[in-house]
């Protein structure tokens, strides 16, 4: 649901990445925004969406994540001459 959802909010998906061995309980969600101030404003508007609501029911029901952990990371990229 989510890689159809964040788009909405000014967001890029960019997949869900799975383990190819070893631990089998883990899976990353990659996502980005233009700035934190964006990022901060999604969390804002798509706590009153319907569909972010629905979509966060369904993984409570299912249980499909136990859990989850947010961090920020900023790409390290050549320097330009």
């Amino acid at each position: 649901m989510w890689l159809e959802l964040l788009p909405r909010f000014g967001g890029i998906h960019h997949g869900y990445f799975l383990p190819s061995e070893g631990e089998s309980d883990v899976a990353l969600a990659m996502f980005s925004f233009p700035s934190l101030a964006a990022y901060e404003q999604y969390r804002k508007d798509a706590a009153a969406d319907p569909d972010v609501r629905k979509a966060m029911a369904f993984a409570k029901e299912t249980r499909c994540f136990i859990r989850y952990e947010r961090s920020f990371f900023r790409p390290l990229l050549p320097k330009t001459a």
